[in-house]
């Protein structure tokens, strides 16, 4: 099957378009990347979703944004299809724009509540591009308890599992997740968690120190320049959520706006401040290795993906917090590194299509093994 797959993540950097050829099921799926593109959003598009993402806002907003943001993914699709002379796909696979996301549930009306949204319509994606969609993938883990996050896990094993190297898969995107693979581990081995910021701190202080002009910091410019406070690195890190036991997921919920107003108000001066939070970036990571994971299994090999293994600055803090390890990045398997999640979408499609299951029980907390995506013909 020729399959696309879409991905819009919390850093709100833009779409992520792959398209895939896949044969084969379950653990033994193929998988052939054929071509990738990032479409930046309209900077219009990017304010408007800041401005609906984990804040009180008019749900005119949110409506308007869920139909627009699916002609905004056709496009992306019908584009890349047109670079690289694709006349047809079988199938679609679109994790759409979180807005919002509590992986835990907590007290609301009288009920204990988990909650996550994801906009960008399926069935309006479906009829512009012609071909069936699954999208809304993380509701169907958490209807069966489960955090609806990391869904990493299940391509990372499918991907970098080895009979006898321990390994450590690390997305960073907005928000960091890992998947840690014990050596010839069953998938029901597999230890996955959300380890914090990723990008997402970086991001935001970057945007305000240019005002706007530069949304992440490219080849690291401008942490460079600065020098990270590791005094407030350790203080950050005395947060319970770094401690507390996974499954766990974060979120702009977390590392938002109200993260970055109390960073600012530190006082350190910007350059400082991003090269603060490339520091803990890196030592949230760290910390959390050496926490969970290593009780449990070597860290033979950590291999990074998404925007944050171009950043020089940050990986060279993660190798200096990880001695021993050897570093890797998605691409020394043949997958961009800021593909990663886009043909992995298209990979959840794909199984939840055939009507397999496609979360990790033991990454997200689910209470059994369950076929996430809802699907729109």
């Amino acid at each position: 099957m020729l399959v696309a797959g879409i991905m819009s993540g919390t850093s709100l950097n833009g779409i992520d378009v792959a398209i895939v050829e896949m044969k084969g099921q379950g653990w033994r799926l193929k998988v052939q990347p054929l071509a990738f593109e990032t479409r930046p959003y309209p900077r219009a598009v990017r304010t408007a979703l800041l401005a609906v993402s984990n804040t009180d806002c008019h749900t005119r907003d949110i409506a308007r944004l869920n139909i627009l943001l699916a002609e905004l993914y056709a496009e992306a699709v019908q584009k890349l299809c047109a670079k690289h002379e694709i006349e047809t796909l079988d199938l679609v696979g679109c994790h759409g724009q979180t807005i919002y996301h509590q992986g835990q549930p907590s007290p609301y009306l009288g009920k204990r509540i988990a909650a996550t949204l994801q906009i960008g319509d399926g069935c309006h994606l479906a009829e512009r591009l012609g071909v069936p969609v699954v999208s809304d993938f993380r509701q169907r883990d958490m209807a069966a308890a489960g955090n609806g996050a990391p869904l990493a896990p299940f391509f990372d094993y499918l991907m970098f599992r080895h009979a006898k190297r321990g390994r450590v898969a690390l997305n960073l995107g907005g928000i960091g997740n890992l998947t840690a693979i014990p050596p010839g581990a069953a998938p029901e081995s597999v230890l996955a968690f959300d380890t914090g910021p990723a990008n997402m701190v970086i991001d935001q202080l970057v945007a305000r120190h240019t005002q706007g002009r530069e949304i992440y910091d490219r080849d690291a410019k401008l942490g460079r320049q600065g020098h990270a406070d590791l005094q407030l690195v350790d203080r950050l890190l005395k947060d319970r959520f770094y401690k507390r036991q996974p499954p766990k997921s974060a979120g702009r919920e977390e590392y938002g706006v109200e993260f970055v107003d109390r960073l600012v108000a530190t006082g350190l001066p910007m350059l400082d401040l991003i090269a603060t939070a490339t520091a803990f970036t890196a030592a949230t990571v760290s910390a959390q290795i050496d926490r969970f994971v290593r009780p449990l299994m070597p860290v033979d090999d950590l291999i990074v993906g998404g925007g944050g293994a171009r950043n020089p600055l940050l990986m060279a803090y993660l190798e200096g917090f990880l001695p021993g390890t050897t570093f890797q990045t998605t691409a020394d398997y043949g997958i961009e590194s800021d593909a990663k999640e886009a043909i992995f979408f298209a990979v959840m499609a794909y199984e939840s299509w055939h009507g397999r299951p496609n979360n990790v029980p033991s990454a997200t907390g689910a209470n059994k093994a369950v076929s996430m995506g809802k699907l729109s013909r």
